[in-house]
């Protein structure tokens, strides 16, 4: 996940073309205040698989509650933020970087994304190697990756690319069966497969083809931030209400966009509305990066808007999340899953075999939950903290060792 805070601010000796050109620090400030909002709740996503599982989907409204299903859908918002800002971030570094450099960047930094996703990522899932998990670290290096190679294009081939994978992608949902090939595992359908048999297994969780989309939509929204902040942010308004009212007119009618349409069953309002917003995300559907999308756009303007009045002071815990957002990604999951096992151990005496085996006496609890994920919140504000403070020393001291 690249910093948005690289792009920096112009100097007082700065050329004023480039100045007008970089963001000014509410811009960027409200990426870093929305990234550390979604890292928050990515982590009540990984809390809630590791303290809080179920026997059951939470979004299957047959077996699940509304306090459930809201647990689990509000995490929707993390993936499609994350790319969408990284590539957003990708365009502003770029601010100050030839295009050649940029792409050497881009393809260097995706792969070591992928690298980290088969090894110290996975292995944290697992606290083993009996899968390697494709999750969205693994995303956003290959989207990273290509990425480098669109650069080179015009913006308008860009936007054409992010639109040819986007829009049409559902279509190949009728392709989708259990004798797909590996590629179109890794390209659409998710799911799992061995390469050899001596090996561990692949579970493609995050298929590329939309998500590299979604990444290149986030580069071409870069020259935005070039603009005026009140025609920019009138843009983003307008922008979000356009894609939700797309996915309200999509999902009421069922004619596009995902591989379950929405059909009204007669039941309370509360049962049909969750429903309405239940959205595929293994790929994530058409209507899925709508309706999410339309959440980061919109944030994106209401947070700088906020900012700029002096309406909002942001919370320091959550910039310091969204400065320093890969740190926390690769840092969380391990955290919570030794931290989960201590908590069986002292509450039940047995650690869980698997997610389907629990130990006698469990019971899946909210309150466990987000008390849980209260405390992981404590532990990474005071880890990032000392990794900010450490980064700002090492730069320092690099500073210091500089020929004058």
């Amino acid at each position: 996940m690249t910093q948005a805070s690289e792009a920096g601010s112009g100097g007082a000796g700065s050329d004023p073309l480039e100045r007008s050109a970089r963001p000014s620090a509410h811009r960027l400030g409200a990426i870093d205040l929305l990234r550390g909002l979604v890292v928050a709740l990515m982590a009540l996503d990984h809390t809630r698989d590791f303290f809080a599982p179920l026997n059951f989907n939470p979004l299957d409204l047959s077996q699940s509650s509304p306090a459930w299903f809201l647990t689990r859908w509000i995490t929707h918002l993390c993936a499609p933020t994350f790319v969408l800002l990284a590539g957003l971030s990708a365009w502003l570094r770029g601010q100050r970087h030839s295009r050649a450099d940029m792409s050497r960047y881009l393809l260097s930094r995706g792969a070591m994304l992928v690298l980290l996703e088969l090894s110290w990522v996975s292995f944290s899932w697992q606290f083993g190697f009996e899968t390697l998990i494709l999750q969205v670290i693994w995303a956003i290096g290959v989207s990273m990756m290509a990425l480098g190679l669109l650069i080179w294009l015009p913006r308008w081939a860009v936007i054409a690319v992010a639109a040819g994978l986007i829009l049409p992608h559902n279509l190949l949902d009728a392709w989708h069966d259990e004798g797909a090939s590996w590629a179109f595992m890794l390209w659409h359908q998710g799911g799992y497969f061995k390469p050899a048999a001596a090996g561990p297994g692949v579970m493609v969780v995050y298929p590329l083809m939309p998500w590299i989309g979604w990444m290149a939509a986030g580069y071409a929204l870069g020259p935005l931030l070039r603009a005026p902040a009140a025609p920019r942010q009138r843009f983003l308004l307008r922008a979000a209400l356009g894609l939700l009212l797309g996915f309200v007119l999509l999902r009421a009618t069922g004619l596009y966009g995902d591989p379950h349409p929405w059909v009204a069953q007669g039941r309370p309002f509360w049962h049909e509305a969750l429903a309405f917003i239940d959205v595929h995300k293994y790929p994530p559907s058409l209507l899925y990066l709508a309706i999410t999308g339309a959440f980061t756009l919109a944030a994106l303007a209401l947070l700088e808007r906020a900012m700029e009045g002096g309406r909002l002071q942001p919370p320091a815990a959550l910039m310091l999340f969204g400065r320093h957002a890969q740190f926390f990604y690769l840092l969380h999951i391990a955290l919570i899953h030794g931290l989960a096992g201590a908590w069986y151990w002292l509450r039940y005496g047995a650690l869980p075999s698997d997610g389907a085996h629990m130990p006698a006496g469990y019971a899946p609890s909210l309150w466990v939950c987000y008390g849980a994920w209260l405390g992981v919140l404590g532990l990474m504000w005071v880890l990032c903290r000392a990794w900010s403070r450490w980064k700002r020393s090492r730069a320092q001291s690099f500073q210091t060792m500089m020929p004058k």
